[in-house]
């Protein structure tokens, strides 16, 4: 299924009666009340704040990394706070980028719900199309559900069974940080720069051209020359902490390469580890021949 429904696909669902909970997923790393103010200053009508440190994360140890994921029984609770329903639209748009829309996406289709969209270009699409904001909440019109919800595991992997994967050549391993940060050149958000030893860097702002993603058939040619001839379950994901790489994991389904996975930990799990390689400078030089 397309991941992306446009504006005017979006605010037809809203107005026309069907079951729509629409997730306002603004954030600013390092800013944790960002979102909320975003959304307090004006949204999409009926959009509720669906915040990235609480709800579409949860507390864990340093080896989770800055934004551990949720485990089953948290986002059960938050999808049941959210009123959801297997026959709700879940429609979760951002800013303008979808990084954070996309977590919202991967974590709910993740979790067995197919009816998810992210809106391409977010708020700003909307407004640019003259579609209106409302300021208010509209929460209190929610009823709870009940909705018990299990993560598909083969979707994820952890740091020992990606480091053995990355020691054999048995996986693409693609950083979507941005390409400074992956050189090791800078470092603004973590304790070390670098990356990890075997990775490739494909920042996710490269999956937009104009603030919209690029074409499936553009990013189809995109990903596979990173990956040739290699199968997207072979393929892992990763970024700063598990955000922005469901960004790549977004563009990936887009482009019908389905079934890669998300490492979540990223680059702020795995340097929590002492013991754990890091590399500076450009990409591995390994044989992408799987």
């Amino acid at each position: 299924m397309n991941p992306l429904i446009d504006v005017s696909e979006a605010s037809e669902l809203i107005r026309g009666g069907a079951a729509v909970r629409v997730l306002d997923c603004r954030a600013t790393l390092g800013e944790p009340a960002a979102g909320l103010a975003a959304w307090t200053g004006g949204h999409i009508p009926t959009a509720i704040h669906a915040d990235l440190e609480t709800e579409l994360s949860m507390p864990g140890p340093p080896t989770a990394g800055r934004h551990p994921l949720p485990d089953d029984a948290h986002f059960s609770r938050t999808m049941s706070r959210w009123g959801v329903t297997p026959e709700t639209w879940l429609i979760a748009y951002d800013a303008g980028d979808s990084a954070y829309a996309a977590r919202a996406w991967w974590l709910a289709t993740r979790a067995g719900h197919v009816r998810t969209r992210v809106i391409g270009g977010g708020v700003r699409a909307w407004q640019r199309a003259g579609l209106s904001m409302q300021v208010g909440d509209s929460s209190s019109s929610i009823t709870p559900t009940n909705r018990v919800l299990a993560f598909d595991r083969s979707a994820t992997i952890d740091a020992d069974a990606l480091a053995a994967l990355l020691e054999n050549e048995a996986v693409v391993l693609l950083d979507a940080r941005a390409r400074e940060r992956f050189l090791g050149e800078v470092e603004p958000i973590d304790s070390m720069a670098g990356h990890i030893p075997g990775a490739h860097n494909r920042p996710y702002a490269r999956n937009l051209e104009d603030g919209l993603f690029k074409s499936p058939e553009r990013l189809r040619d995109e990903f596979e020359a990173l990956m040739p001839g290699v199968a997207a379950s072979n393929v892992v994901h990763m970024c700063g902490s598990g955000v922005t790489a469901c960004h790549n994991l977004l563009a990936m389904d887009l482009a019908g390469l389905i079934g890669s996975r998300l490492f979540a930990p990223s680059w702020s799990g795995w340097i929590a580890d002492p013991d754990r390689p890091i590399a500076m400078g450009g990409d591995s030089q390994k044989t992408l021949a799987l």
